[in-house]
């Protein structure tokens, strides 16, 4: 009876092992370790524009060299993720707007180190979280230039109609980015 409940159990691992082997192709292992927020209130959101004064107000919170840093990368981060849910809802005005102001805000965190830096600081750790932030924002950029069309047309009502080019867009955005990851 032992003999039968030993070979059932061994049969069973042997099985579960097979299907874990089967599958370790499926698994997909991020290319950076850096980790994006998750998207929060959205454009046409009644809570967006309370997000806006918010986003504003902390602005003052984050004080100092390191804290501009990490409000600058911090709204970076925001923004490229309301640009990346936008465009995979086929919002390409409102995701480039968002991807101008993440790359107004990536803009701003070299130079808080660099000031941090001629204060004295020691600014490797930081410099190592933009490293890893850009490369995992470059990862972002890259995905989202293959869900959306190169050129988008926007013809607004009452409007001057205006010219998107959104792969061009991102190819600056990922330049803009490299800069701190290469």
């Amino acid at each position: 009876m032992a003999h039968k409940t030993n070979l059932k159990l061994l049969l069973i691992l042997v099985f579960s092992l097979g299907i874990f082997l089967i599958n370790q192709n499926n698994i997909v292992l991020a290319q950076s370790s850096y980790v994006l927020p998750y998207p929060s209130a959205m454009p046409g959101s009644i809570f967006y524009r309370v997000n806006l004064v918010k986003d504003e107000l902390y602005k003052y919170w984050y004080f100092g060299d390191f804290g501009q840093f990490k409000y600058s990368l911090r709204m970076s981060d925001k923004y490229l993720v309301e640009s990346k849910t936008l465009f995979e809802y086929k919002q390409y005005l409102l995701g480039y707007q968002a991807l101008l102001s993440s790359d107004a805000y990536f803009s701003r965190t070299n130079p808080a180190l660099i000031s941090a830096s001629e204060k004295g600081k020691n600014i490797s750790e930081k410099k190592n979280i933009l490293k890893e932030a850009a490369g995992k924002h470059v990862e972002e950029l890259k995905q989202m230039k293959l869900i959306i069309p190169e050129r988008f047309h926007w013809t607004p009502e009452k409007k001057m109609p205006t010219d998107l080019g959104l792969w061009d867009k991102i190819d600056n955005s990922i330049n803009l980015r490299k800069k701190n990851y290469d």
